[in-house]
């Protein structure tokens, strides 16, 4: 997917000068010094003629991409995902690359990518689905190796194995971030806490001549066993006011130059619709200095805002949920039924971020979001697609007919999820 930007179409020609031979000798060229002249601009021109088809539409337009157009203003390209579950046929058969092996050409400029991690990880308890999820090392590693770098542990199963599983998890993000500080691709995450009654945890992170701040909350948690250790904000007023006073001195602590906050929202689930008074919210927590409001939990997608200032120019950015990056409970899907509600659960989108510094302020540049699908192969295996024509191609070539139908109109649909431009 690309971003078309209407810019001057400028032609970039090279010529050879035939007066440099005039400093050798005051001789006219041979024909054959000609002909070699000619066909060496021949090639050139080719050349030049190749590259600006692969950096312009055919109306002239130019192709925007991560790294052709904002270089020159210190990028920071980030990625945001929905949430990674952990349903029995997500890991009964193992091979965790498998899962996540397609997002690597999504992931791969991405300064920080996040994505909500929504299962604890213990390892010497046995991997559990729904109701009381729990994945081993691997699982995670997998997500890690693709590129995931910056994880969300707060949300409404934090605590499926109880205060146990919390420690556990928390012991094993602090020894991945350990392991990895000094890497090309350091890991980050937050959402809990180690000791009831500590401050709101956050990490800071320095990366591309940026300082981002990222912290991650949940409104919502299936059971209040040891709540006091998770980064859980219930969602009444008393609360809320509360959190607002904290991040507000937070960032003032910090000064970052970006503050990304994850949120676990109090809405229901398989709603595609936003409800008001979690939007107002929402955009009041972006007035106390948070710059996106990346939300999540209702297991299906929807919309987005890019929050423009007086001035009309993009600054902050708000996704109010962004669906399940992998999952099953889309098991069966509803091939003569597309639109069924239920059949959300199975697509999620990804949303490539690039903000830049302009004029010493902060201001988005660019957002290319991404569909994605959890498909589920001959052999029963679940594995992210990105949901394209290209992929209903390839599974009628398959033989997988059905399959490619169903996922074209469910390509349509996702599709009428989008974003809106919002003046300020």
């Amino acid at each position: 997917m690309f971003l078309k930007v209407r810019l001057p179409v400028v032609f970039l020609i090279f010529t050879l000068l035939l007066s440099l031979f005039s400093c050798a000798t005051n001789l006219a060229p041979s024909k054959e010094d000609t002909a070699f002249l000619e066909e060496q601009k021949r090639l050139e021109e080719q050349r030049l003629q190749e590259e600006y088809r692969k950096s312009h539409f055919e109306d002239g337009s130019l192709i925007v991409n991560s790294k052709n157009l904002f270089d020159a203003y210190s990028p920071l390209r980030l990625t945001f995902a929905g949430d990674i579950m952990a349903h029995e046929p997500n890991w009964n058969k193992g091979n965790f690359p498998r899962i996540f092996k397609s997002l690597v050409p999504l992931l791969k400029d991405s300064d920080i990518a996040f994505a909500n991690m929504e299962t604890p990880v213990v390892e010497n308890l046995p991997f559990a689905t729904y109701p009381n999820f729990n994945v081993h090392a691997s699982y995670v590693q997998a997500a890690v190796d693709v590129g995931f770098n910056a994880f969300s542990l707060a949300n409404n199963h934090t605590n499926d194995q109880e205060k146990t599983g919390i420690r556990a998890t928390k012991k094993y993000f602090d020894s991945l971030i350990s392991s990895t500080a000094t890497s090309s691709r350091p890991v980050y995450a937050a959402g809990l806490k180690d000791n009831a009654g500590d401050p709101l945890s956050y990490q800071v992170i320095d990366v591309a001549g940026w300082k981002v701040l990222f912290c991650a909350i949940t409104e919502i948690l299936n059971t209040g066993i040891a709540s006091s250790l998770i980064d859980y904000i219930p969602p009444s007023q008393r609360a809320r006011d509360s959190f607002v006073n904290e991040i507000e001195k937070l960032r003032e602590e910090i000064k970052p130059d970006l503050f990304v906050l994850s949120l676990h929202c109090c809405e229901p689930e398989y709603i595609l619709t936003v409800d008001k008074k979690q939007e107002d919210w929402y955009y009041r927590l972006l007035s106390c200095g948070v710059d996106v409001l990346w939300a999540n939990h209702p297991h299906v997608s929807k919309k987005w805002d890019l929050v423009c200032d007086g001035n009309k120019v993009p600054r902050k950015l708000i996704f109010y949920a962004m669906g399940n990056t992998i999952s099953a409970q889309r098991t069966s899907p509803s091939f003569n039924n597309p639109a069924k509600n239920r059949d959300y659960t199975g697509d999620g989108y990804l949303a490539n971020v690039t903000f830049i510094k302009n004029e010493g302020a902060i201001q988005v540049a660019l957002v290319a979001p991404y569909v994605l699908t959890t498909y589920i192969d001959q052999d029963r295996f679940y594995q992210i697609e990105v949901l394209d024509e290209g992929l209903a191609k390839r599974l009628e070539g398959q033989g997988r007919k059905i399959w490619a139908d169903y996922l074209r109109k469910r390509e349509k649909l996702m599709k009428n999820i989008q974003g809106n431009l919002i003046w300020q």
